[in-house]
């Protein structure tokens, strides 16, 4: 392939289809009929699919996804033909069907432009100069929507967002229930400290820690649209998880200094921090679950 020509790869039939379009048919119709009208085009050259099995496969399956340009001869409702256009659906635009004419066209493609060929030399002509400006258009405009598939689950509103959505709020789910545990084991820390302060014989240890990974992963990566001060407020509350389970892992060594450190007015302060903190995620959550 010369370096500054795209690839169109055909996906058609390749054995025998009908008493009519035999295995030399389906051959003799890329090499004489499609190739050389494709590469009229000359920034295109055209390949045809191989059959499906082993190793070819994975071939296939590459060409379909990168290909700038995809034909799909859907003459005979070939099983094969239609699972390759499946998977060129699912991943990319720029997908020009074609038929011959008088194909009966499944309810699942007729809503789509479908370009139709004759025997007829004549007929013909239109179908060329249809077929050359929908390659060519391919070209130019490789964003254009061709594939249900990708309306369906790309854009505002669609099935990816609504599961982008969802999945977000069972993240941000998991945030509230970290938050609501990091209290509650901070209340426990601070009584215990207080208790052992006053009776140091007795000093009995909390062995929770802080739990972060959610908030983590929010800070990290930002999978929500929120501003700036939002993940300024989850850093910080990151950083006191982070620092209280540094102090609860030594508390033992340096009991003493350990629970006057927690006693300190400002650390007490990052119970309020994490509250307010969880006050935001929750309305965050809340816009979230009104959107669509």
């Amino acid at each position: 392939m010369s370096e500054d020509k795209e690839i169109c790869f055909v996906i058609m039939p390749i054995s025998k289809t009908t008493t009519k379009h035999t295995k030399a048919y389906w051959t003799r119709h890329f090499k004489d009929f499609l190739k050389p009208l494709i590469e009229e085009n000359s920034s295109l050259e055209a390949r045809r699919s191989k059959p499906l099995r082993g190793g070819v496969l994975s071939e296939i399956i590459t060409a379909l996804v990168t290909s700038p340009v995809v034909v799909a001869d859907i003459t005979d409702q070939n099983p094969n033909v239609f699972w390759e256009l499946g998977v060129r659906q699912s991943f990319k635009h720029g997908t020009v069907m074609i038929a011959e004419e008088g194909t009966k066209l499944p309810f699942d493609v007729g809503g789509k432009g479908t370009l139709f060929y004759s025997n007829d030399r004549l007929k013909n002509e239109d179908f060329r100069r249809d077929f050359k400006e929908a390659l060519a258009d391919c070209l130019s405009n490789p964003e254009r929507p061709d594939s249900q598939v990708l309306e369906t689950m790309s854009g505002r509103g669609t099935l990816f967002e609504i599961f982008s959505r969802d999945e977000a709020i069972r993240r941000l789910d998991a945030v509230l229930a970290e938050c609501d545990w990091n209290i509650e084991v901070f209340d426990d820390v601070i009584k215990r400290a207080k208790a052992n302060q006053k009776n140091p014989e007795k000093r009995r240890y909390v062995t929770k820690r802080f739990r972060f990974s959610a908030i983590e992963l929010l800070v990290t990566n930002r999978y929500i649209d929120e501003v700036q001060r939002f993940f300024k407020s989850a850093e910080s509350v990151l950083d006191s998880c982070l620092a209280v389970n540094e102090m609860l892992n030594s508390w033992s060594y340096k009991p003493n200094g350990v629970e006057k450190w927690f006693l300190k007015k400002d650390v007490q302060k990052w119970k309020e921090i994490i509250s307010r903190f969880r006050d935001t995620v929750e309305q965050a959550r809340e816009n979230l679950s009104q959107r669509f």
